[in-house]
């Protein structure tokens, strides 16, 4: 006979409570029950009827399996995995006491993991980094998912497809908040701290999609968008995912919420729509912006994505830097040779556009093998609106093929043969040019030579190779 175990869920109960953005009240309300026994749960200091479990079903939509699956088989697997690693070899950890903390314990088991991860994360990068220098500190998974977008040339052509067919039945429907009530969802705009500080927030109980009154009419249209896309198109989001292996679960994590981004923004450009456009208007992002009642971010994001077979338009290459210098978006829609590690020249206008805010800044590049391309670089905001609110200055640029540059407005009279170019390098590790003044390290592979009878311009000099 099967032994009937009780059924303690508290760590999957507090991640799905914190997934819905809702406080241990909040549930409690929901599901008629007072917030001590939602503590109680997530703690597993009580186990999980069968009437609670019909409850968080029924009250959240959710299957039942989804909710009472048991982890503790795959914690165990995984447990048992990471503690056959050599640096436990001398303790004894008997089968048993493994099985008993996967199951009893899933909060301490995920720790656990998730240290050990780490250990081997820095393990791995401690030893690769004389070969990799500067590059190893990367965040791998972020690495990991710009190469799988970079491969398809950020182009996803079943969810642009499906995505345009959305915007057309959206658009019938009269426009995205009547599409959505005739689902069933009701759209509500609601102060920030009400949203428990989010931008957005779907309330499953009450089939209501909650939306900061603080962003503008951009960032609304993009939020409502985006739970379009993670709900009408969660299926061919996660087919994408799904054709590919990856080495770990957040690369998948951030792979969905990029190609949710991607098929919140083709349902609100539509690609034909879109794509005509860019042409007639000469891939003026501000016009863009005014047609679509989108932001220069979204319209520069949307730009790189026109690639679909037969109806290919310019290919850019998207990047977005802080006042640090720190990278945190690239998007690669062309090939470009700097996808992967490029950004980091300061002879790139988008370092010097925090000096002109909201100015577009044209510049003409050419890299050391030769290769030349246009570029528009300008500064974008983000963050808290209001009084007091911390703001964000983040620069974007979008760069082109030096010989696409004359199908854009801001490189109107200039012919790309004859613009001046500015030399800049992928990166000063992979720049062998030697007379750059604004080199912070020296190239892989070259001898720096003393300076103690000649000094320079340029931060170093090397042996010629």
């Amino acid at each position: 006979m099967a032994e009937n175990r009780p059924l303690y869920l508290g760590p999957r109960l507090r991640r799905l409570r914190r997934e819905l953005g809702l406080t241990q009240q909040a549930m409690a309300d929901d599901l008629d029950i007072s917030p001590s026994y939602v503590a109680l749960l997530e703690r597993n200091q009580r186990p999980v009827t069968a009437d609670m479990l019909l409850r968080l079903a029924r009250t959240y939509r959710l299957d039942i399996a989804e909710i009472a699956g048991d982890e503790g088989e795959d914690y165990q697997r995984r447990v048992s995995a990471v503690l056959r690693d050599p640096i436990f070899a001398d303790i004894d950890l008997p089968a048993l006491e493994v099985a008993d903390l996967a199951t009893s314990f899933p909060g301490i088991s995920e720790a656990l993991l998730r240290l050990h991860q780490a250990y081997t994360r820095e393990a791995q990068a401690l030893a690769e980094q004389r070969a990799a220098g500067p590059m190893a500190d990367e965040n791998e998974p972020v690495r990991e998912a710009q190469r799988f977008l970079a491969a398809n040339r950020n182009y996803f052509h079943a969810l642009d497809m499906r995505a345009e067919e959305l915007a057309g039945e959206i658009e019938k429907a009269g426009g995205a908040v009547d599409w959505l009530g005739a689902k069933g969802v009701r759209v509500r705009f609601l102060p920030p701290d009400v949203l428990l500080d989010s931008l957005r927030r779907f309330d499953r109980h009450n089939q209501q999609l909650l939306i900061a009154d603080t962003l503008d009419h951009a960032s609304r249209a993009f939020q409502i968008a985006t739970h379009i896309a993670h709900t009408a198109l969660r299926t061919e989001i996660k087919q994408t995912i799904r054709a590919e292996a990856f080495s770990s679960r957040t690369t998948a994590t951030l792979l969905l919420r990029a190609l949710a981004g991607y098929a919140a923004a083709a349902i609100v450009m539509p690609y034909g729509r879109f794509a005509r456009a860019a042409d007639q208007r000469r891939y003026d992002i501000d016009a863009l912006c005014a047609l679509f009642g989108a932001s220069f971010e979204q319209v520069a994001h949307r730009l790189t994505t026109l690639q679909r077979p037969g109806e290919e338009r310019v290919g850019f290459f998207f990047i977005r830097v802080d006042e640090a210098g720190n990278v945190s978006k690239r998007l690669d829609g062309a090939g470009f040779p700097f996808a992967a590690h490029g950004g980091g020249c300061p002879l790139w206008s988008v370092h010097q556009v925090f000096r002109h805010p909201g100015e577009i800044m044209p510049q003409w590049l050419e890299l050391p093998g030769g290769e030349r391309f246009f570029s528009i670089a300008r500064t974008v905001t983000g963050g808290a609106v209001g009084y007091g609110g911390a703001r964000v200055l983040r620069a974007v640029a979008l760069a082109c093929a030096a010989e696409q540059a004359e199908r854009l407005v801001y490189a109107a009279g200039v012919e790309p043969a004859k613009a001046p170019t500015t030399p800049i390098g992928v990166t000063c590790r992979l720049c062998q040019r030697a007379e750059c003044t604004a080199r912070s390290v020296p190239p892989i592979g070259r001898d720096v030579l003393a300076d103690d009878y000649r000094r320079a311009a340029q931060p170093y000099t090397f042996a010629e190779s």
